[in-house]
C-alpha cells in the first residue's frame, strides 16, 4: 500500500466498494479464529499437521463403528477444554459491526468454534455450515445437548457416553457425537439453501480467512459475482479465487480487518 489512492490502495478499494453496499453476504474460514488461539487445519502447525489421528477421528464412518476412537475424541475434547477458552478477537468483533449498521445480510462460517456467535451476532444472521463444537448430537435420535453437559459425564468417568433421551421404556442409547459436520456426513440442506439464496441476493461478498478450496462453501463466489454482487477477498496467503476478486487485501486478519471496516463506515 503505498498511500496514493484508492487504485494503489487495495484496502481503500475494497472499503470504498464495501462503503456502498447494501446487502453484504460474508463467508469466513479458519484464519479469522487463528488470532483467538485455535489452530487451522492443514497449515504447518494445523491441527490435523501436528496430530495425524485428529483427521480420523473426524470421519463419520470411523467414529460410528469404532469405540475407541470415539473415546480418543472425547478425551481430546475434555482435554482441549482445560485450556483457556477462545475468545472472540479483532476480526471477529469487526464483522460484528457489519451487523450493527444494517448492512450484513448474513454470515456464513466454516468454522465450528461459535466465536461469531460470543461476538454478538443474531444467530439468525449466522449459518455455520459445518455444524458447531458447542452442542452434542444423538446420531440415532437428533437430540441436541450442549458441549459441556455432556463433557461433565465425561468427566465423571463415561468415556463414550450415550443419549439419555427418553425413548420407549428407557434412554435412547444412541451414539453422541459433536454437532459438527464430520468428513462423509452431507451439510443441512436449509443452511446451504440460506446461503445460497443470500449469494444471489447480496451486492458484495466479503471472504475472510479461508483459501476458498472447501466446497460448497467456496461456490458461493461464483455464485455471487454470476448474479452480479462484488467481491473482496482478505486473506493472509493467496486462495484458490482470487481470480474472480474485485480487490484481494493481504495480511493478518486481526489487523487488517478492523482497519477495513471502519474505514468502510
Amino acid at each position: 500500500m503505498d498511500g496514493h489512492g484508492p487504485q494503489s490502495d487495495p484496502l481503500a478499494q475494497a472499503a470504498a466498494l464495501m462503503g456502498r453496499a447494501r446487502r453484504l453476504l460474508a463467508l469466513t474460514g479458519a484464519g479469522i479464529s487463528t488470532d483467538s488461539g485455535i489452530s487451522d487445519f492443514r497449515g504447518p502447525q494445523g491441527l490435523w499437521t501436528r496430530d495425524p489421528a485428529a483427521e480420523r477421528r473426524a470421519n463419520i464412518e470411523v467414529y460410528l463403528s469404532d469405540a475407541e476412537v470415539r473415546r480418543s475424541a472425547w478425551r481430546h475434547r475434555l482435554e482441549s477444554t482445560s485450556s483457556t477458552r477462545p475468545e472472540p478477537n479483532a476480526g471477529h468483533l469487526a464483522l460484528f459491526e457489519l451487523e450493527r449498521r444494517g448492512v450484513l445480510e448474513l454470515l456464513v462460517t466454516q468454522n465450528v468454534d461459535g466465536l461469531h456467535l460470543a461476538a454478538g451476532h443474531d444467530p439468525r444472521r449466522v449459518v455455520e455450515i459445518h455444524g458447531t463444537m458447542t452442542a452434542v448430537q444423538c446420531m440415532s435420535c437428533g437430540a441436541r445437548s450442549p458441549m459441556p453437559e455432556v463433557l461433565d459425564r465425561v468427566r465423571g468417568g463415561e468415556e463414550d457416553p450415550a443419549c439419555r433421551e427418553p425413548a420407549g421404556a428407557g434412554p435412547c442409547g444412541g451414539i453422541l457425537k459433536s454437532a459438527t459436520i464430520s468428513f462423509g456426513q452431507s451439510l443441512v440442506p436449509e443452511d446451504l439453501a440460506r446461503a445460497e439464496q443470500a449469494a444471489l441476493r447480496c451486492d458484495l461478498i466479503l471472504t475472510v480467512g479461508t483459501t476458498l478450496g472447501v466446497y460448497p462453501a467456496a461456490g458461493l463466489v461464483p455464485v455471487a459475482r454470476n448474479a452480479g454482487a462484488s467481491v473482496v477477498i482478505v486473506n493472509g496467503d493467496p486462495t484458490e479465487l482470487d481470480a474472480l476478486a474485485d480487490v484481494v487485501v493481504r495480511g493478518r486478519i486481526g489487523e487488517v480487518l478492523p482497519r477495513l471496516i471502519e474505514a468502510s463506515a
